[in-house]
């Protein structure tokens, strides 16, 4: 049975496949037998940065990550859009500059209405005006 222009059209996705499983086979069968496999009480504690813990993981936070979070969402999404429209610039003309302008201006406005209701405002000086410890 003659091969098709089709089949051969899979032959590197079939050889990289065959590849990736192999090195995944491989990196397995290497990490069962050069490991330990000894098991102690040290390998089940939480371990970060070098800091062995101590006390209590739950604890409340003063500082809103979920913001941050949010922020670096917002403005990557921002950064890829303007980025984008950047590189098309000559191709968008005076239509795409209306387009990025709204959508800057648009995100300007949310920006500032954050400002004007204090959601940039955390760490110790916004404790100390809201009268905290």
């Amino acid at each position: 049975m003659p091969v098709t222009a089709q089949q051969v059209e899979f032959i590197p996705l079939a050889i990289y496949t065959a590849a990736a499983v192999g090195l995944i086979a491989l990196l397995l069968a290497a990490a069962y037998f050069l490991g330990s496999g000894k098991d102690s009480a040290d390998k089940h504690i939480p371990y970060e940065s070098g800091v062995v813990p101590t006390g209590a993981a739950r604890h409340a936070s003063r500082v809103p990550f979920y913001l941050i979070a949010i922020f670096f969402i917002v403005f990557d999404v921002e950064g890829a859009f303007i980025l984008t429209w950047a590189t098309a610039w000559d191709l968008l003309g005076i239509p795409g500059l209306v387009h990025i302008t709204a959508f800057i201006v648009i995100l300007m406005l949310g920006l500032v209405w954050l400002w004007i209701k204090g959601g940039l405002e955390w760490g110790p000086s916004a404790v100390r005006e809201r009268g905290k410890p």
